[in-house]
C-alpha cells in the first residue's frame, strides 16, 4: 500500500534559550500531523532559518513519505553553495519530515531507521563544570574555584553517570575562566598554547578526577582552540592521565592523522562537518577513533549513511548533541538504530524553564537514556510555552568574547 500526505505548510519558531536561542521546524501535513525538528544558528551557522523558509516552498505539496525525494530535490536546487547554512536547512527540513512520516504511521523514528538495536543507550554528562564556570547566571550552582569543580565531579558519581566532559580553563587567583581562542574568547587568533593554560588544564582534570574517582570516564574537548602543535602539547602533558577520549577539531585530516598517531589518547573529531562527502577525507586517513556526527545538522537520515560509512573503516560514531530536549531525543533514535555507536551526548545541567518547552523530557537511569516508544521522535515543542519565552536577538557564539 502506498501512503501519502502531502506537506501543507513549514514554520519557523524559536525561544530563549538563556545565553542563546531554540530553534524549530514545525511541519503540518494535510491530516493535521505535525513533525518538529531542532536546530541551531548559534553554533557558528546564523541564517539556517531564512534557508529553510527559501527552501519551504518546494517543500509544501510534497508527500512526507518521499524524503529522500525531498531531500534530493532540495540538495539539486542549492548545488551550487551545497554544504554550510544550506545542508543545516536540509537537515533540519528532513528531520521535520522524518518526525511527520513517523506520527503518520504511528510508530517511533528509529523504526524508520532500520529498528532499534538497543533500549537504552550510555550518555555522557557534557559540558561538567563548563556550564557552571561559563554561565553561572543561568546554570546553578556557579563553579568559582577548584573545590568547585571537584564538587561536580562528585556529583556525576552520586547521580550515577559513568562518564562526563569537561573543557580547557584559566586559572587566575584561583577562578575558572573559560578559554576558547578559537572561538574569540579570548581574542587570540594565532592560537598559540602557553606553559599557564597547560598547568590549568592538568589542575583542572585533576580536581574533576579527584571528585568524580576512578571508575567515571572522562571526556576532554579541546574543540578548535589549538593548532597542530598546541593540540600535541596538550596532550603529552595529560599523557599519564586516564581519558576515555580528546576531543578536538581540525579542518585539515592529514593533521588530524598526525596527531593521532602520536596520541596516547583516543581521538574524537568531525562534530563540524556536514555530509558524506566532507567526512571521507578524514575516514581515508584514519584521522579519528570516533567520529562526532551532528545529526540536526546533516538530518538523522543521512546522518545512518555516514555512520555505514564509518563501519567500513573500523570507526565508532558519536552524535554531537549540546542543543535542546528535541534534539536529544532525535539523536536518542539515532543511537538506538546505529550499529557502531560509541557513547551519546547529553547536557545535564538545564534552564529552569528547560523542562516547560517540551511535553517529554530525556529519562535517564543509572547514566543511560532510555529510549521512547511514543510516535515520531518522542516529544514536541509546546508552542505556549515557547511564545512565553521569546527568542533574543543576541546570543550564542556571535556573542562569545565580546564585552558589555
Amino acid at each position: 500500500m502506498t501512503k501519502s500526505s502531502k506537506a501543507t505548510s513549514l514554520e519557523i519558531l524559536a525561544c530563549d534559550a538563556g545565553w542563546r536561542n531554540y530553534h524549530f521546524v514545525k511541519l503540518t501535513t494535510e491530516d493535521g500531523i505535525v513533525g518538529w525538528s531542532e536546530f541551531d544558528e548559534g553554533f557558528g551557522s546564523p541564517g539556517v532559518g531564512a534557508a529553510i523558509q527559501r527552501l519551504s516552498a518546494r517543500v509544501v505539496g510534497q508527500n512526507v513519505f518521499r524524503h529522500e525525494r525531498i531531500y534530493a530535490e532540495l540538495f539539486a536546487a542549492t548545488r551550487p553553495a551545497a554544504g554550510g547554512v544550506v545542508a543545516q536547512a536540509l537537515g533540519a527540513i528532513e528531520n521535520a519530515l522524518l518526525d511527520a512520516k513517523a506520527k503518520c504511521l504511528g510508530v517511533p523514528c528509529y523504526e524508520l531507521l532500520g529498528g532499534k538495536i538497543r533500549d537504552h543507550v550510555r550518555v555522557y554528562w557534557s559540558h561538567c563544570a563548563t556550564w557552571r564556570i561559563n554561565h553561572p547566571s543561568w546554570y546553578k550552582p556557579p563553579i568559582e574555584n577548584l573545590d568547585g569543580v571537584k564538587a561536580i565531579g562528585r556529583e556525576v558519581r552520586e547521580k550515577k553517570f559513568t562518564a562526563l566532559k569537561t573543557n580547557i580553563f584559566s586559572y587566575d587567583d584561583g577562578k575558572p575562566t573559560g578559554w576558547r581562542p578559537g572561538f574569540g574568547s579570548p581574542f587570540a587568533p594565532e592560537i598559540n598554547v602557553d606553559r599557564k593554560i597547560l598547568r590549568d588544564l592538568r589542575m583542572h582534570l585533576e580536581a574533576i578526577r579527584d571528585g568524580a574517582g576512578p571508575d567515571v570516564d572522562i571526556l576532554l574537548d579541546c574543540n578548535f582552540n589549538a593548532k597542530t602543535e598546541g593540540y600535541l602539547e596538550i596532550l603529552r602533558t595529560i599523557a599519564d592521565l586516564d581519558m576515555f577520549w580528546i576531543e578536538i577539531d581540525s579542518f585539515n585530516p592529514e593533521a588530524l592523522g598526525y596527531i593521532r598517531r602520536q596520541s596516547p589518547h583516543p581521538i574524537s573529531s568531525c562534530e563540524t562537518l556536514l555530509g558524506l562527502r566532507e567526512f571521507l577525507p578524514y575516514f581515508r586517513e584514519q584521522a579519528m577513533d570516533v567520529a562526532i556526527i551532528d545529526t540536526p545538522w546533516n538530518g538523522v537520515w543521512q546522518s545512518m549513511k555516514i555512520a555505514a560509512a564509518a563501519e567500513a573503516f573500523e570507526v565508532n560514531v558519536a552524535p554531537h548533541n549540546f542543543y535542546g530536549h528535541l534534539c536529544s531525543m532525535m539523536n536518542a533514535h539515532f543511537c538506538a538504530a546505529v550499529p557502531n555507536l560509541r557513547i551519546m551526548e547529553i547536557d545535564i545541567d538545564r534552564l529552569a524553564w528547560d523542562r516547560e518547552l517540551f511535553t517529554h523530557e530525556p529519562d535517564i537511569q543509572n547514566g543511560h537514556l532510555v529510549i521512547p516508544d511514543r510516535p515520531g521522535w518522542g516529544t514536541d515543542p509546546n508552542e505556549e510555552a515557547l511564545r512565553a519565552h521569546p527568542p533574543k536577538t543576541t546570543g550564542g557564539l556571535l556573542n562569545y568574547g565580546r564585552k558589555g
